[in-house]
């Protein structure tokens, strides 16, 4: 029986990528340290029958028993996930980031496993010009501590090609997710609006022109499933950007949105580069490759919130997000 290794599976975009593989009666082992001391998810993911939770550091493998065979198919998510808090904590972005990363991706060296995928982001484009999208083969311009480190961690799995490593390692570069989690995020970009907007707040919006792809928790989900159920294609040190063209949006885009559903809103628009990074980011492979169509809006997530207003509204913001550990 298939079994996936999720590490980092307890987080906003692993909880929901656990559940959905666990409703395909996949066999799921989630290993993770509760950086954020979020554990809501383990109540809805414990009803499963294939599901095991490991409480560890993905640094410090060796210290878990975790069997592996040529049917488990690992999927590394976990670490500080984000740009403002890579920021607070730049020592723990390299401890754990990056050596704490590389740890990880070695300790599954000669384990004859099957695939390793590794979550990077598309923030490693940075900053591009107008009219231009980005695709794999685009120069990488990180500009955030997260970024960085991501675009590192890439460079060390590419270097494993002059080595024979046990698996076969594949990289997503995951757009900025939005969408309903069992572990909730209100500190990205749709999820953030539409919880402000609701709640009466005055939202600033800093550097509305920029852009930035999107892409649903769920849709993230679809994508994975499709890598792991791939058998004809060889994806051996392939890279993906994971996402869709049509959900491609400006800031200014994605408060329009939003507008259009809510009413009484009070927005103000702000420049001052608080955020440089504006990119647009092209989703053809992905396509072509892995037939890979997103299935769920920018709209729909923001109807999603809205729809679920009522289970978030009185409790404290900060406990949705990756405000500080």
């Amino acid at each position: 029986m298939k079994q996936i290794l999720l590490i980092g599976g307890a987080g906003y975009v692993g909880s929901v990528i656990a559940e959905d593989l666990l409703k395909k009666e996949l066999k799921v082992t989630v290993i993770d340290n509760f950086l954020y001391k979020n554990d809501d998810c383990l109540k809805y993911l414990g009803k499963y029958k294939f599901f095991k939770f490991i409480k560890g550091d993905l640094a410090n493998l060796e210290k878990n028993q975790i069997s592996l065979n040529k049917d488990t198919d690992v999927i590394i998510l976990g670490g500080l996930v984000g740009d403002p808090i890579t920021k607070k904590y730049p020592k723990l972005n390299n401890i754990i980031n990056i050596e704490g990363v590389k740890k990880c991706i070695d300790y599954f060296d000669n384990k004859k496993i099957g695939k390793l995928i590794f979550i990077s982001t598309c923030s490693n484009y940075g900053l591009i010009s107008k009219n231009v999208t980005a695709d794999e083969k685009f120069q990488l311009r990180p500009l955030s501590l997260y970024a960085k480190a991501k675009v590192e961690i890439e460079n060390y799995i590419l270097e494993k090609k002059k080595i024979k490593t046990g698996y076969e390692p594949i990289i997503l570069r995951f757009a900025t997710a939005f969408g309903l989690s069992h572990r909730m995020r209100f500190d990205l970009t749709v999820n953030e609006f539409t919880f402000d907007l609701l709640n009466k707040k005055v939202l600033e919006v800093y550097d509305p022109e920029t852009w930035r792809p999107y892409c649903h928790v769920k849709d993230f989900s679809r994508i994975i499933l499709l890598v792991l159920n791939e058998k004809k294609k060889n994806l051996n040190f392939e890279i993906f950007n994971c996402g869709s063209d049509e959900n491609n949006f400006r800031k200014k885009d994605i408060v329009n949105l939003i507008k259009k559903k809510i009413s009484n809103t009070k927005v103000v628009f702000k420049s001052g580069d608080v955020d440089p990074r504006n990119y647009r980011v092209n989703f053809s492979k992905i396509q072509n490759v892995l037939n890979f169509k997103s299935k769920y809006s920018v709209s729909y997530g923001i109807d999603e919130i809205i729809n679920n207003f009522q289970l978030f509204k009185d409790k404290d913001k900060k406990f949705f997000g990756n405000y500080e550990i």
